[in-house]
Formats: structure tokens, sequence, C-alpha cells
């Protein structure tokens, strides 16, 4: 499954990022070994016991929500954090990665979803952020695109538009505020069972993790 994936994304120009979350390291490695890097994880714990005992050219995105005083841990090695939903959560990545003279990467989540459970920013709130003097003042973190899940739900339509609601904020937000940062380019949208509409509306990174190592227990 691993090939016909990452062969489809090839075609796109996007990238897999394969879920790991309660998949302990003897399941990573044969992904590992077929060339897949970078692997996604939503517990901060779980991460760290990983990142420990596994290769270090391991590309690891945090992906799900991520509290201020979890940072300090992840701070000296993740790619990527999926999941940035407020101005004190910037703040904080950028403290830590200054700390750790890194300069860490990071996307803006959304909310896209019907569902109210789902964390997320609206439109205004990313504006605000963005407009807000802080958010200049920092050095160590970049803001490299829009990350957002679609409803959990067998509505093809509805999916579709959330997706395209989410590459349309992305659009805006490169227009707006990023249009001179070569570096804000990914929309991170798409799971297992929704993958290929992601795609087909603009997705650059997918996040799939029951297609590779099966359903959790």
């Amino acid at each position: 499954m691993l090939e016909v994936i990452t062969q489809r994304l090839s075609e796109k120009n996007a990238r897999l990022v394969a879920v790991s979350k309660t998949h302990p390291p003897e399941r990573i490695m044969p992904l590992y070994l077929k060339g897949q890097r970078i692997f996604g994880e939503n517990r901060v714990q779980e991460l760290q016991q990983k990142y420990e005992v596994l290769p270090k050219d391991i590309e690891w995105h945090l992906i799900g929500h991520l509290q201020t005083n979890k940072v300090k841990f992840i701070a000296p090695y993740i790619s990527l954090v999926h999941s940035v939903d407020s101005l004190d959560l910037l703040k904080e990545i950028n403290k830590q990665a200054l700390k750790n003279n890194r300069v860490i990467d990071c996307l803006l989540q959304f909310h896209i979803a019907t569902e109210e459970t789902k964390f997320g920013l609206s439109e205004q709130e990313a504006s605000d952020i963005l407009h807000n003097p802080a958010f200049s003042e920092m050095k160590n973190i970049r803001v490299c695109g829009v990350m957002g899940m679609a409803t959990f739900t067998d509505d093809q339509s509805l999916i579709r538009s959330e997706f395209r609601h989410l590459k349309s904020i992305f659009d805006s937000l490169k227009n707006g505020f990023f249009e001179n940062s070569p570096w804000f380019r990914e929309v991170s949208m798409g799971m297992s069972g929704d993958w290929e509409i992601a795609l087909e509306e603009g997705s650059t990174l997918v996040r799939i993790g029951s297609l590779l190592f099966g359903h959790r227990n």
C-alpha cells in the first residue's frame, strides 16, 4: 500500500505523513526500511519514547493538539507542528526553539469541519494572530501553511467542500501575508478515508495511518 500511495502523491508533488500513533517502533521500522521518512504522532510522551529508539533521520511531525507546557520536550528535534491554534502556542514554540538554537516550522490549524469537537482557528482568529506585533517579532518559528480535518462522514461532497475551503484559506493567507515567503506552501489535509479527495483539492501533505498500519485497537 505504501508504494501505491507514494506513487500517487509524487504525481501531485505531495508528501506522505505516516501516522504512527499507538503503533510501536517495530511496526514503524518496516516502513522506514522501505524509504518512508516522515512520521506523525499526536501525543508528546509517545513521540518522545519513539524518538529515543528510532533512527535519527526520521522527520517527526506533531499532528495532534499541542499544549504549551509540552512544547519544550519536542523542541530539540520536531520537524513540523501541524496543529498551531493560538498565539500563545506560537509564542511558546518560538521561545523553546530559541533555547535550542532552531527555527521550528509550523502550520496554522483551521476548524473546517461541522463537528464542534475538532480544534482549529477561524479565519478571523488567524488574521488577528498574523496582524499581532508579537508575531512579526518571532524569529524562531516559520509558518509554512495550513492544516485542517474534514468532517467524519460518508458525504464526499461535504468533505470536498471543506477541503476546498481550506485551500481557499491557504490562498488567501498566501496572498495577504506570505506572498514573498517561498516556504509558505503546505496544505496538510486528507487522512486514510479521504486522502484522494484531499489530493484532488490541493493537499501537499496527507496524514495516513490505518491504510498503512491497519486499524488501531
